[in-house]
């Protein structure tokens, strides 16, 4: 563990990240250089990738498959000439989500401790290709990417990292002196930027205040770029999967986001959109650099507009959110008044998104609102996607199975009924589809109620039944076990829902502050919804995880399963059922009648986290905060 920390700081000074948040501008341009490209294929950069990392996971996945108590399937002469693409997809929902999140990865993650016993799922992520999160599953990813692919573990151990019991907005807690020089920081750097000629937004503090919890790096990542994750060894070597990063453009005054939204990806390569309206991408480590209809001038590229901070932040604009609800706060008198009619101001602006200026795609005639030099963008989920699925179904990328982590807050009290999928598996059908596909998945209610949240589920499993998804394709189910023939086939999803199993899991989406032992208890019953309690609720669970994995790939060689994962199928994918009783005085269940508790005594959150902030420091940090945001809006 210390070696790899060791690399931690190393890392830094290996990227060479320059120290101020303000962006570089009138760089020479390198060479050859395309800033902006239409989305016809995965960037040079992640199919470089990509050839390394099938060789990787392949060796990878041999080892996990023949782990896994497989019968009748020899995983080393299976995969001896074929490649399974695994993606893992963590929803938004603040810290409840990230935490939550945090321990469905570690249970797969071989580094962690106590993951390659009998029922553990350890070298799953080492398998894996993709990782991908949203919102508060962004911040997840994002902090295990740019610290050098630590384990959750690791960064649990390290007292600077995910440190939250104080929350994000007044960090020094009853200590006044160190909140303040937090603010001043954030505040200068914000400032710095401004008076550069930026523009500016509440996304700006949101992000920088989370790089303080997410990143090992200088002031919170004050400098630092997250395209410098190009340079890591680990990612040059593909040593770990490739991270996305979703969100959601909403044009100014928009506010309703809808179905037909685009919805933008990042990676340490590219930021775009594979949408029809969009169908671009531009380099990340060059974003600010002004570009119209592709032409840049050679001699004025921008670097370092790309802070990890800021970027993780864009995805997950929950700061905004936070500020706006300032009503419940417990703040009174003049300050609450001051500061609503600042929010007011600044939402009227549109400030209460992502700012990016100048807009990469201006002036390309095949994108809509081309004549706008502002690109401006949301929280990920803010379109009712709340897993990061779209760019894990784009038919380039030929992701076999895809892992949906759910941890958001649908019901009343905070728990996770599916709706997301219901909208990715909706979207399809609309003019932002552009040829992607998703598996059938029934309604919400049908989901929460028909126990197919409770206990995990997967989704696509028979091809029969994907037909009618491909009146436009090339699609042959001639055979019992169908048969792919050049179609776009929508992976198998591996549904994976929060749920109480060692811990009362279901805090609101609000909840800004957790002490350490929340948080761990967090990560914790996450590393339980996945292992299903060690592997003791079903021993058979990783066998049926397995069985899985590989569906898609069978299906490509027109194999049949095994007796084996055909009992996984029947206990694990859904069946076409739906619930149509009154959900009056029913309490969601798991299909099998089985508990998902450790005990009878599952802990439960004996604090206040509200997420709101009521004590004499919060306030006067307030209006250090106040200060700037009047400049904001002047």
């Amino acid at each position: 563990m210390f070696t790899h920390f060791l690399c931690l700081w190393i890392h830094a000074a290996l990227v060479l990240a320059d120290s101020s948040y303000v962006p570089i501008k009138g760089q020479q341009c390198p060479s050859n250089f395309t800033y902006v490209r239409p989305a016809n294929s995965l960037s040079q950069g992640e199919l470089q990738f990509l050839d390394k990392r099938d060789v990787v996971t392949r060796k990878a996945l041999v080892n996990w498959l023949s782990q896994s108590n497989l019968s009748d399937f020899d995983a080393s002469t299976y995969l001896s000439d074929d490649t399974i693409r695994i993606g893992l997809a963590f929803s938004g929902g603040g810290y409840r989500a990230m935490l939550s999140g945090a321990g469905m990865l570690a249970a797969m993650d071989d580094r962690v401790t106590n993951t390659s016993g009998v029922g553990q799922l350890g070298g799953l992520l080492q398998s894996s290709t993709y990782l991908a999160g949203l919102s508060g599953g962004n911040w997840l990813v994002g902090s295990v990417a740019v610290n050098n692919f630590s384990s959750v573990e690791e960064i649990q151990s390290y007292s600077k990292l995910w440190n939250i019991k104080h929350s994000i907005v007044s960090p020094g807690g009853v200590d006044i002196v160190k909140t303040f020089s937090y603010w001043d920081t954030i505040i200068d750097d914000v400032d710095d930027k401004q008076d550069a000629g930026w523009n500016v937004s509440l996304t700006d503090l949101w992000g920088r205040g989370l790089g303080y919890q997410m990143f090992n790096e200088s002031k919170g990542g004050q400098g630092y770029a997250y395209s410098n994750i190009r340079e890591y060894p680990i990612f040059q070597d593909a040593e770990m999967p490739f991270p996305i990063h979703v969100t959601d453009r909403r044009s100014p005054d928009e506010y309703i986001i809808s179905l037909n939204s685009s919805v933008f990806e990042f990676n340490p390569y590219e930021i775009g959109c594979w949408d029809p309206n969009i169908y671009h991408f531009a380099d990340l480590k060059y974003l600010g650099t002004y570009a119209d209809n592709y032409e840049v001038d050679a001699n004025n590229c921008t670097t370092n507009y790309d802070n990890a901070g800021f970027l993780i932040g864009t995805s997950a604009t929950l700061f905004n959110q936070f500020l706006l609800r300032l009503n419940s706060s417990g703040l009174e008198g003049e300050i609450l008044n001051v500061t609503h009619h600042i929010l007011e101001d600044m939402s009227s602006k549109s400030d209460d998104v992502s700012i990016i200026k100048p807009n990469p795609f201006y002036g390309i005639p095949e994108i809509d609102q081309n004549d706008n030099l502002t690109l401006t963008l949301v929280d990920g989920g803010e379109d009712l996607q709340n897993i990061p699925l779209t760019p894990l179904i784009q038919p380039q990328r030929n992701v076999d199975v895809v892992f949906a982590f759910d941890n958001s807050a649908d019901t009343d009290d905070y728990w996770p009924s599916g709706t997301s999928l219901m909208y990715t598996y909706q979207r399809q059908f609309g003019p932002q589809a552009n040829g992607t596909h998703f598996p059938y998945v029934p309604d919400n209610i049908t989901i929460l109620y028909g126990g197919w949240a409770l206990q995990p589920t997967f989704f696509g499993c028979s091809l029969e039944n994907l037909t009618s998804l491909y009146a436009n394709d090339s699609f042959n189910t001639s055979t019992s076990s169908g048969n792919i023939d050049g179609s776009n086939v929508p992976p198998v999803v591996v549904y994976i829902a929060n749920s109480a199993h060692s811990f009362y899991s279901n805090v609101s989406t609000f909840d800004l502050k957790y002490a350490t032992s929340k948080r761990d208890d967090m990560i914790t019953n996450g590393f339980n919804v996945m292992t299903q309690n060690n592997g003791t609720i079903d021993s058979e669970w990783r066998s049926c995880l397995a069985c899985a994995v590989v569906l898609r790939s069978q299906q490509r060689r027109n194999q049949s399963p095994t007796t084996q994962c055909q009992r996984c199928f029947s206990k694990y994918c859904w069946d076409g059922s739906l619930f149509t009783n009154s959900t009056q005085g029913v309490t969601p269940a798991r299909r099998d009648g089985l508990s998902n508790l450790v005990s009878d005594k599952v802990k439960a959150d004996g604090e206040t986290n509200s997420g709101v902030v009521t004590s004499y420091s919060h306030k006067l940090m307030f209006f250090c905060l106040l200060s700037f945001l009047s400049i904001m809006v002047v």
